[in-house]
């Protein structure tokens, strides 16, 4: 069978990750000889990780995480966040046990990075998620109880790994979400697994759900099985900024010049042609030599010529003997009619 033929049949089979290891594997096992089965076993082990591959990316696509974080990438020194419980969530242990945690500081102490990046180290390790706003959530809660849907997301949500819920307590809602996001948690309660990141502690909680018994039963579904994880109050992002401005202030430049060549350079570069202190000391300045467009010199040269030549307008005054030559005597000489009248 030709190679075109085996690449058809497993493009018809979507062996996608076997026909584009193909050659690859091939060529490798003819230089070294393998058995067929351990051929064979090659191939399928490039079908499996490209599937897993699609999976994952596919996965990343539907969880709506808004950025891309990861744990690497977080500084966890100068914190009080205990890093080995942040990393032991990181690696999906809690879903199995369908734990909770909670991420509780104020704002900008990094409490959505670190949900971020748990989510998609669990989505890497074959879970599945979906990330909520909170607010947005329980705009679509309300949203699908007025279309008489309601439950329809729940239902959906409860066949998830875990569910991030971002921003508890920033934005107040009314008192029907609160009861839909109490409804909801209630539904995933010991099935799907709940990170919460909030800035409020939890005796703040009933400010938001407007309902100090409904809230008491909501805390008490979501930390039975729950980790806690404080941030802080120091805003990350308020201490990166004041890192980034420079440590050193620019030195004064001194209004008086140390040395008299300093005066001298100074004077020179802020002093204009022409200023009245060049003139109070009697010193004229140096004129510039000119250095002229060809049209100027032009219209200058021109300017010179005329006032050479000897004017040829009427209205202009000339002698009389000049404009009559034929006036002139025999041999040049003015000729004169009366006494110093010239004709």
């Amino acid at each position: 069978m030709e190679r075109s033929q085996l690449f058809d049949l497993m493009g018809e089979l979507q062996l996608y990750g076997m026909k584009a290891a193909f050659y690859e594997i091939m060529t490798t096992a003819i230089k070294r000889q393998h058995e067929p089965h351990r051929f064979i076993g090659d191939l399928l082990t490039a079908e499996i990780n490209e599937k897993q591959a699609r999976s994952i990316k596919y996965q990343l696509t539907i969880a709506k995480l808004p950025l891309a974080k990861d744990l690497d990438d977080f500084q966890f020194d100068g914190t009080p966040i205990n890093e080995t419980l942040v990393r032991d969530l990181a690696g999906g242990g809690f879903i199995a046990e369908q734990r909770n945690a909670v991420l509780i500081g104020g704002t900008g102490t990094g409490k959505t990075h670190l949900a971020i990046a748990i989510g998609r180290s669990c989505i890497r390790s074959g879970a599945r998620g979906r990330f909520y706003n909170v607010v947005d959530l329980v705009n679509r809660l309300e949203a699908e109880a007025r279309n008489a849907r309601q439950g329809r997301l729940a239902d959906h949500l409860t066949r998830m790994d875990f569910v991030v819920l971002d921003e508890l307590g920033y934005l107040p809602f009314a008192q029907s979400g609160g009861q839909l996001l109490f409804h909801l948690i209630s539904r995933l309660y010991e099935r799907t697994s709940i990170i919460v990141t909030t800035n409020l502690a939890f005796g703040e909680w009933p400010s938001v759900f407007a309902d100090a018994k409904m809230t008491t039963a909501l805390l008490d579904r979501l930390t039975h099985h729950c980790d806690i994880i404080e941030t802080g109050n120091d805003s990350w992002r308020f201490k990166s900024r004041a890192d980034d401005r420079p440590t050193t202030r620019a030195r004064a430049v001194s209004a008086t010049p140390t040395s008299s060549d300093g005066a001298s350079a100074t004077a020179r570069t802020r002093r204009t042609r022409g200023s009245k202190l060049d003139a109070d000391r009697g010193s004229a300045p140096a004129e510039r030599p000119r250095h002229d467009p060809p049209a100027c010199r032009r219209g200058r040269d021109r300017d010179a010529d005329r006032q050479s030549h000897v004017p040829r307008h009427r209205h202009h005054h000339v002698p009389q003997d000049w404009r009559h030559p034929r006036r002139r005597g025999r041999h040049g000489e003015p000729r004169f009619d009366g006494d110093n009248a010239a004709v």
